[in-house]
């Protein structure tokens, strides 16, 4: 579950004739640092704070955010220290060491580099110019900001962010030192701040003196105190404290960082999708607090998602729209159990089975074509253990997407492929639509296309050649395919070997 990538249309003039040379210059100066493999490390070096966009020239997302990134970068580039923004281009070949050393999966990742590079965190800030800019300064300053007055405790807590206090007797010790390292460890995550006096803070005891650290959060019961100051005990209260007991999934703005950190967090994940606007929702939401309450401490964490706004996670789970209400439960294995048209009264009773182990594995599966004639074999989920896993043959599957323009260029080949072994019965080459199936744990798919060989004896090796024509796929193969003795008698007969 990872945010939306906007790009708003600006357009920035200077209205004083004097200044007109001067502005045609600085829209021609490019603020962004262009780096790659000969330059990444040395300029990462000699800087404290750095952020790096990894983009590739054909990626959606990226071009729109090119033109904000740079407005970024050339606001940044007058602040007090300036602040480095710089871009490599991870679809070179010759960046694709430095696209795994930062363990770049799509496009566009942004990194934050600290200390020359020797602190990592990912960017998880807003992806047009002004929120790039609010976001990287308050990074780029300190972890922690001392609150002195109670403008400064208002301005920091708001009402619809986590945001976390510590408050001392005074700024030093080990409670604030490490308070302090929490902060920086966190930084990109939380809001941090910092005070001598609780009586600033607009919620909670205000006579404490501390050491104490409080954490505001726009829901449940709104703050909550914690007093063990060990960085890994800290660290542990404030992700624990900043997961609502059930995330709330709709269209309002302010809600999606918590999805997002519903997604992120490793506990099984429990979801209840609703027609909000229909009768009923608030027996729903009552029910399922009451289950939430209960099993939120034994590793599952709860969402509810209001169906208008829940369209990607339908899709992504192959579910329908009659269906709802309905309540699903994913794994971390990834494995799906599903109740369809459930009741407000039912919804504790089918967690207690699931929990039982009483309940069956949902898949998501296209249906099993009928007929499968062409040269290439389409493979769903349902039928991916007779095709592929349990076929006893050998076998060549692509994992892909439709929209994926380097799917749409292999495919020719690819049925090139499966026309030169049409006459072989002991190799298949199939295709599987990743996207409107779900992937079996026996192949690891992270991007498109992914490829696969099934040998007939089982054995499961990845296709990682560099090239991708028939004549490499067909000796990759027949390097590793399981000979037949009728394949072998062939072999002697003619002398050669025949695709």
């Amino acid at each position: 579950m990872a945010s939306s990538r906007v790009s708003l249309c600006f357009c920035l003039f200077l209205a004083l004739c004097l200044t007109t040379i001067r502005a045609e210059e600085a829209e021609s100066k490019e603020f962004v640092l262009t780096l790659d493999s000969s330059n990444f490390s040395d300029t990462v070096s000699k800087h404290d704070f750095v952020v790096v966009e990894f983009y590739a020239p054909w990626c959606g997302h990226c071009k729109k955010l090119a033109p904000e990134y740079e407005k970024a970068a050339s606001i940044l580039s007058s602040n007090d220290p300036p602040v480095v923004l710089a871009k490599v281009d991870a679809n070179e070949e010759a960046n694709k060491g430095l696209a795994s050393e930062y363990e770049v999966k799509g496009f566009p990742t942004i990194k934050i580099l600290r200390n020359g590079g020797k602190i990592i965190q990912e960017y998880k800030g807003p992806r047009e110019a002004d929120g790039i800019v609010d976001y990287l300064k308050k990074q780029s300053g300190p972890a922690s900001a001392e609150l002195k007055t109670v403008e400064d405790a208002t301005n920091l807590v708001g009402d619809k962010k986590i945001v976390v206090v510590g408050v001392f007797k005074k700024f030093s010790g080990e409670e604030f030192n490490n308070f302090t390292a929490l902060a920086e460890k966190l930084r990109s995550d939380y809001e941090f701040g910092h005070t001598l006096d609780a009586k600033l803070l607009p919620r909670g005891e205000s006579s404490v003196s501390g050491p104490v650290v409080r954490l505001f959060k726009p829901f449940d019961e709104l703050f909550v105190d914690f007093e063990d100051f060990h960085v890994d005990a800290l660290e542990k209260f404030v992700e624990e404290s900043s997961l609502p007991v059930i995330t709330e999934f709709n269209n309002d703005p302010s809600n999606h960082p918590f999805v997002i950190k519903f997604f992120n967090n490793p506990n099984e994940k429990a979801l209840l999708f609703l027609n909000f606007s229909s009768e009923g929702v608030d027996a729903f939401k009552s029910k399922y607090r009451e289950v939430a309450e209960k099993y939120n401490k034994e590793g599952i964490s709860f969402l509810i998602g209001d169906l208008e706004a829940s369209q990607g996670a339908f899709q992504y789970f192959g579910l329908k729209e009659d269906q709802v209400p309905l309540i699903i439960i994913q794994t971390n294995d990834g494995q799906k159990f599903l109740k369809p048209n459930v009741e407000p009264d039912h919804i504790i009773a089918w967690v207690q089975e699931y929990k039982e182990g009483k309940v069956s594995p949902y898949k998501k599966s296209e249906p099993i074509p009928e007929p499968n004639n062409e040269p290439v074999k389409v493979v769903v989920a349902d039928s991916i253990q007779d095709v592929v896993l349990k076929s006893g043959k050998n076998v060549l599957v692509e994992f892909y997407a439709p929209w994926c323009g380097h799917c749409k260029k292999l495919a020719p080949i690819l049925d090139e492929l499966a026309v030169s072994y049409e006459k072989d019965s002991d190799v298949v080459i199939a295709k599987f639509d990743a996207t409107a199936n779900d992937v079996p744990s026996d192949f690891d798919v992270k991007y498109y296309p992914t490829l696969y060989f099934k040998t007939a004896s089982g054995k499961i090796l990845p296709f990682d050649e560099d090239e991708r024509t028939k004549e490499s796929f067909a000796a990759f193969i027949e390097k590793n395919r399981d000979k037949t003795e009728k394949q072998g008698s062939e072999k002697q007969d003619s002398g050669k070997d025949e695709l």
